[in-house]
């Protein structure tokens, strides 16, 4: 058993041998042949090369189908996330559009039954931006409208989009006009559909900050912010954008203007309220009763 195990070994070894010289014969012989330098083993080359090369594609086959797998996995993965996000933006579009409903149908049932009166008073002048302030603690820009067209100091500015500032400061020929992301800027608001007032504050950055609000538990990103005429400072219900969650955690106003391209501007004429004084039939006018008699009061005691 021992001898037939010896001579197995003994035979293994001597052909191990044989096929590693053959082996290392055949590299060293297409080493050779890839260096020798003739016409005719160029030819002998490209013919070996166009025989062996494409019997290998089999080889490949695996390869290419896990890069296949893979781009596979990876546009799939790029199909959910996209699918995921048009879900989320569908169901804000629904509730959008049937908050856009229950608005449409509450204005119409106001201005028919209640016969609402617009302000014909209402109206604007259009300037054109002339300047920005260049400043990155001072955001305002230039008009070229000022006095001569009526412009008065504290008049609301928009872009036909969104509320942008107010007119601060007035010239002959041109105005002022202090943005709201500026730090100085605070401005009375109304948070709907939570019907909440609170101050729009600048701070210097793209959203300003929503400050002195009662209950922010009732306000949800993507409420409607409009201006609450509080105070008078501006007009009621002009739009100035919607709520944002900031990165500070802080409840902030994704503003509608385009402050990245402020080319022309609205300055809206706001006229100041009408000021009752005559307290008119608010308070009874005093009756005129018979003379009292002579020496008696008008609590009716006798008087000396």
């Amino acid at each position: 058993m021992a001898r037939d195990r010896h001579n197995q070994i003994d035979y293994v070894r001597p052909v191990r041998r044989i096929l590693i010289g053959v082996v290392v014969l055949f590299l060293v012989g297409l080493f050779v042949l890839w260096r020798i330098d003739s016409p005719r083993v160029e030819r002998f080359r490209a013919a070996l090369v166009d025989r062996v090369v494409p019997s290998f594609s089999w080889a490949l086959l695996p390869v290419d189908g896990i890069a296949g797998m893979i781009e596979d996995f990876q546009s799939y993965t790029n199909i959910y996330a996209q699918n995921q996000e048009l879900r989320r933006e569908l169901r804000q579009m629904k509730a959008w559009k049937e908050a856009a409903l229950q608005l449409e149908q509450e204005n119409a049932k106001l201005l028919d039954l209640n016969k609402v009166r617009l302000d014909p008073q209402l109206t604007y002048v259009t300037g054109v931006v002339l300047a920005d302030s260049g400043s990155p603690f001072r955001q305002s820009v230039l008009l070229n409208v000022g006095a001569r067209d009526g412009i008065v100091d504290g008049w609301a500015t928009t872009d036909g989009l969104g509320l942008v500032g107010r007119i601060s400061g007035v010239g002959q020929n041109s105005a002022r006009v202090i943005l709201l992301t500026d730090s100085n800027s605070r401005i009375p608001v109304t948070l709907q559909p939570s019907g909440q007032h609170a101050i729009l504050a600048g701070d210097n950055s793209p959203a300003p900050v929503i400050e002195f609000l009662e209950n922010p538990d009732l306000v949800r990103p993507g409420d409607r912010v409009i201006s609450s005429g509080d105070g008078g400072v501006f007009p009621a219900g002009l739009l100035v954008g919607q709520v944002a969650l900031g990165t500070d955690r802080r409840i902030r106003v994704r503003l509608s203007g385009d402050f990245e391209r402020l080319e022309f501007l609205r300055v809206l004429r706001s006229h100041h309220s009408e000021v009752i004084t005559d307290p008119g039939s608010l308070i009874a006018p005093l009756v005129s009763g018979p003379p009292m008699p002579e020496g008696m009061s008008a609590t009716g005691e006798a008087t000396q």
